[in-house]
């Protein structure tokens, strides 16, 4: 079904002050992401990507466009990838915002948190999901099975991502942690999605490419784990 590679944008000014950016526009990368958005790229030298996805918000589009220039493509905007609606929470400093009642409920019950006058977790875990599954069958349609494709967003819809790729309970997303400019990856296949790395801050992922069938394999995928553990990559 296509391996995809979620990468967060890089550090933003907002990040450097402490403050829930949400959906503010004009929140730009700070020196530290623009320097972090340029090390993608040799990060993922070893990748073909067929396709390059990215949410609205200007701190992705600046963290993809080294990726995109190196690359020659350009990139699909995806709503359903957009940072979270945190209503009147936008713009407030997070050191403020952990004196709100509801503050505990987004740590300790995040599927019950919705944000005054914005949007909940579970409903924008369901528009992400929905989005990333939607894009991995039409990427696959048209660039095969093997296809990468790489989708850049904020840290809470990765974190919703990969907890159902986890089959994991929304409550329990805040346990995964998914750092600015990291990357985690998601092998998508038939019946269940593999996680295969998660909150990446290292070298190169060209071992993350799915290898070609050796001969006399056949071309089928199979979505079956290897018991045992797996051998890694070669």
């Amino acid at each position: 079904m296509t391996t995809l590679i979620l990468l967060r944008h890089g550090r933003s000014s907002a990040n450097a002050a402490g403050v829930l950016a949400g959906r503010t526009p004009g929140v730009e990368l700070d020196e530290t992401g623009r320097s972090q958005a340029e090390r993608v790229v040799e990060r993922l030298a070893g990748v073909p990507l067929a396709e390059i996805v990215s949410s609205p918000a200007l701190r992705c589009e600046q963290t993809v466009a080294p990726l995109l220039g190196e690359r020659g493509l350009t990139a699909t905007t995806e709503p359903g990838l957009a940072e979270v609606d945190y209503g009147s929470w936008t713009g407030r400093e997070l050191k403020k915002l952990a004196d709100e009642p509801l503050w505990r409920v987004v740590q300790a019950h995040p599927s019950a948190a919705v944000f005054p006058d914005g949007e909940g977790l579970a409903g924008m875990q369901a528009r992400a999901v929905a989005a990333v599954r939607a894009h991995g069958a039409r990427i696959a349609a048209e660039h095969g099975s093997r296809a990468v494709w790489l989708a850049c967003s904020h840290g809470d819809v990765i974190k919703s991502i990969l907890a159902d790729a986890l089959a994991c309970h929304l409550d329990n997303f805040q346990r995964i942690v998914v750092d600015p400019c990291s990357i985690s990856v998601v092998h998508y296949t038939e019946t269940r999605p593999f996680v295969v790395r998660v909150n990446d801050l290292g070298g190169d992922v060209a071992g993350l490419v799915p290898p070609e069938p050796k001969p006399g394999e056949g071309s089928e995928e199979t979505s079956d784990a290897v018991v045992g553990g797996a051998t890694g990559p070669a």
